[in-house]
């Protein structure tokens, strides 16, 4: 094979990229070697590199790897969490790629591409070598015999390769069980005599029906009906029918029973879609196939000014109100010898109440429960992981100095144990954001939102985590874009909180107390926010108002809270010095003024 050419060559850091598709990276001794990493997001990365320092939109990266090809919305933010593992390991200083909030992705690290500098200063041997060897592996010929490394290579590909064979397999066989048998031809037919078994959380999406004029909008009511389909199959623990089995449905008479038998379902969601001019109504409603009960039922109005727009964030609404119905109503099914799976529902259903150290010992007694049962739970394990850590943050008090290392520990044991699993992502991001680690968590957030597009928590904690590394005006559009996704969100006082902090920070006051007000009021147990209000209200010269939030705070947060500035600042979880001069100037001047001392 020819040398590689150094106009082919691009440089940055302590990395390679050719353009032939080789990553390349030093060893311990020095050696360039291949990085292992897939094609798809050595194309991205190429594509970032060409234009390093620049701003690339989403839509460019994807017409230029993915040509002429419709891509779901989750592959680019997957392969860009890819690279970043890759290239930003062992790194400090934030990622050498970027995202720029609503526009794209911008490669910051320098790069170099020395095809001048190649005419008159020849490669350092070693490098040619690693060069050489690396296009031997890419390109070696079928008919030659592979060199040792390449062969290490490939054993290694076909080892793991067979691993995950495996554990698709073994995953199979240990669920299948569960959930419900194939339909007989007779049950096709609708004439099973034999009623399938509903496993918990089964649903099926009907069919939403069109009550428009226009027969031309079924398209609309189509769209809701799969996304639907999709958006609740992503819910933990949620089996859903397919589509087409659910399209059988269309156009005749809902008998929920009937249809529950059919398909072994415990649950029925069915709607309808009515647009009128510019705005769209879509009501929904959620049956109990076992008695025929209409269990829940809701209306949803958008604007049809971008109709894919609103129908993404309509079906988003749905799923996530949807989510919290169900696990709610499993909950508090009666069984009379619970198993893993019935512990965890009960703590996810005290997860979706308000915080409280009260719904917090709840939670975490369901999921050690569970764990003790089935010790290899995902579910469980990222499930105490999250409430282990969140608790830290929101009654630090009551955690004990073990919790931030086990919640670790179980949020890896499930991230190993299943990679593309969202939950374990979102375990795995907050105890990096626990851990003041926000430019390792906002990646792990992001892989949540590309497995689960509805995850309004992983949203608000990137909004989160730009308040506390900056930059603050990206965080409040990413902040209420969670709270309209999730309108309903148990923790629906701390995105408010959150909205509030950013505008504080940024002395708009009158919006941080109109933002911490609907804080308190949707979680008045929640210390911080008290906290906060206290600060703002003092900086708008309402010192009685700003007294009597901070003395709730300390009764809230106990003996010793809000103590002094100089306590307060010693704990801060504010990461870089740009916003804690930002903190310096807003929040403890307020505190201040209600007469925290500093010392």
């Amino acid at each position: 094979m020819q040398g590689l050419a150094p106009s082919d060559i691009f440089l940055f850091e302590n990395f390679r990229l050719d353009q032939r598709g080789v990553l390349l990276a030093p060893d311990d001794d020095g050696t360039f070697s291949p990085v292992p990493i897939g094609s798809r997001a050595l194309d991205i990365l190429r594509v970032l590199i060409e234009r390093a320092g620049e701003i690339v939109s989403k839509d460019e990266i994807i017409a230029a790897v993915w040509p002429d090809t419709v891509v779901e919305d989750s592959n680019l933010p997957v392969q860009i969490s890819a690279l970043r593992r890759v290239l930003d390991n062992g790194r400090s200083s934030g990622s050498r790629i970027q995202t720029v909030a609503g526009r794209g992705y911008r490669f910051v690290a320098a790069v170099t591409h020395p095809a001048a500098e190649a005419r008159s200063v020849s490669m350092n041997g070693e490098a040619e070598r690693a060069e050489e060897d690396a296009s031997k592996l890419v390109d070696l010929p079928a008919s030659s015999s592979p060199i040792p490394g390449r062969r290490t290579i490939i054993i290694a590909i076909a080892t793991a390769f067979s691993a995950i064979l495996a554990v698709t397999a073994g995953t199979w066989w240990l669920w299948s069980p569960s959930k419900p048998p194939p339909p007989t031809e007779g049950a096709v037919a609708g004439l099973s005599k034999q009623p399938l078994v509903a496993p918990r959380m089964s649903i099926v999406v009907l069919p939403f029906a069109n009550l428009g004029s226009d027969p031309e909008q079924q398209y609309f009511a189509d769209g809701i009906t799969d996304d639907l389909t999709t958006d609740l199959s992503r819910i933990s623990n949620m089996t859903v029918i397919s589509r087409s089995s659910a399209f059988t449905y269309r156009d005749k008479p809902i008998i929920a029973k009937q249809i529950g038998r059919d398909l072994g379902v415990r649950y029925v969601l069915e709607g309808s879609v009515r647009r009128s001019g510019n705005q769209v109504r879509v009501n929904a409603q959620l049956i109990d196939a076992e008695t025929d009960a209409h269990l829940w039922a809701e209306r949803f109005d958008g604007d049809t000014g971008d109709l894919f727009a609103v129908q993404n964030e309509i079906t988003s609404r749905i799923s996530n109100t949807l989510g919290l119905e169900l696990v709610a109503i499993e909950a508090a099914r009666p069984t009379e010898s619970p198993d893993g799976l019935d512990y965890i529902l009960r703590g996810r259903s005290a997860q979706n109440k308000p915080p409280s150290r009260e719904n917090y010992a709840e939670a975490m007694s369901a999921f050690e429960h569970a764990l003790a049962l089935d010790p290899r739970s995902v579910a469980a394990q990222s499930k105490l992981a999250i409430v282990l850590v969140e608790r830290i943050l929101d009654f630090p008090k009551d955690a004990s100095d073990g919790d931030i290392h086990r919640a670790d520990t179980l949020a890896n044991q499930a991230l190993a144990a299943a990679p593309r699993s969202s939950l374990a992502h979102y375990a795995k991001a907050e105890v990096l954001r626990t851990q003041r680690r926000c430019r390792e968590a906002i990646p792990e957030f992001e892989t949540v939102l590309a497995l689960n597009r509805n995850s309004a928590s992983a949203m608000s904690h990137i909004g989160r985590c730009k308040i506390l590394i900056g930059p603050i005006e990206e965080a409040i559009p990413i902040l209420e874009q969670a709270i309209r996704l999730n309108p309903r969100d148990p923790y629906i006082g701390v995105q408010y909180y959150r909205v509030g902090e950013a505008h504080l920070l940024q002395s708009h006051i009158d919006e941080a107390i109109a933002w911490l007000e609907k804080a308190r009021s949707a979680a008045p147990e929640v210390p911080f926010i008290r906290a906060y209000l206290s600060s703002a209200y003092a900086l708008k010269g309402e010192t009685p108002l700003a007294v009597a939030e901070l003395a709730e705070a300390r009764r809230l947060g106990g003996v010793g809270s809000w103590s002094s500035i100089a306590r307060l600042r010693a704990a801060t979880r504010y990461e870089t010095p740009e916003i804690r001069a930002l903190v310096e100037a807003t929040h403890y001047a307020g505190l201040r003024k209600a007469a925290v001392p500093e010392e």
